[in-house]
């Protein structure tokens, strides 16, 4: 009989530490498009990135202007991302923190909140961080949240159990009162990829993106 699954925070970060051990480069080091598409026009401050892996949000941001604190579960992570902003010499405006959102959250209130693919293979409540980023957003800020609908196409929905809820799902899970918050975005969009075969392809993803009113407390 195979050995029961370790659900455990301490089994999550040993999980992404290895993986990101394994691999020189794991993500591109770009920013995500959504990111960048849906930040255009606001006005730089302080920003929340949660699950910041090797830093590509956090380092852009920090060059548009935005003070940065970021967070990871994975210590090799933060790591890997200091050195990257290192290099691109915004060390001084993005504070690394490393947390386990579902035990320790970041304090302080931002402008900004980004939260991009917060997905894990490992039990997490997910719901519970995002209501936590919802309450960390600043009056007059905003709150970002992108996330995958589903499995690339190659990959034939290798973890059936893991759930990747809409757009609508999401929104209604955080239960933002109306009088506080104005949603602006809440929607699916094709981000275009290639296979490892090299084709083409797409993977459906969702933004939800709303305000917090100014006057809100």
């Amino acid at each position: 009989m195979a050995p029961a699954a370790d659900f455990s925070a301490a089994a999550a970060e040993a999980f992404w530490d290895e993986r990101y051990t394994q691999n020189g480069r794991l993500w591109s080091g770009e920013p995500n498009a959504a990111l960048v598409r849906e930040t255009e026009g606001l006005t730089p401050g302080s920003a929340l990135d949660l699950g910041c892996g090797e830093g590509g949000d956090a380092i852009w941001l920090a060059r548009q202007g935005w003070r940065v604190t970021a967070t990871d579960i994975s210590r090799v992570a933060l790591a890997r991302a200091a050195e990257h902003a290192d290099r691109a010499q915004v060390t001084d405006r993005v504070d690394w923190q490393h947390h386990d959102l579902g035990a320790t959250f970041p304090e302080g209130r931002y402008d900004l909140v980004s939260a991009q693919f917060l997905h894990s293979l490992h039990e997490m409540p997910r719901e519970q961080i995002l209501r936590s980023a919802a309450q960390a957003v600043t009056a007059g800020g905003t709150l970002l949240i992108v996330g995958h609908m589903g499995f690339p196409a190659w990959e034939n929905d290798p973890h059936p159990g893991l759930d990747f809820p809409t757009p609508q799902k999401v929104l209604a899970s955080l239960d933002l009162p109306a009088e506080q918050w104005e949603v602006l975005v809440c929607d699916t969009h094709e981000h275009a990829l290639t296979g490892p075969d090299g084709e083409p392809s797409t993977r459906t993803n969702y933004t939800v993106k709303a305000r917090r009113h100014p006057t809100a407390r």
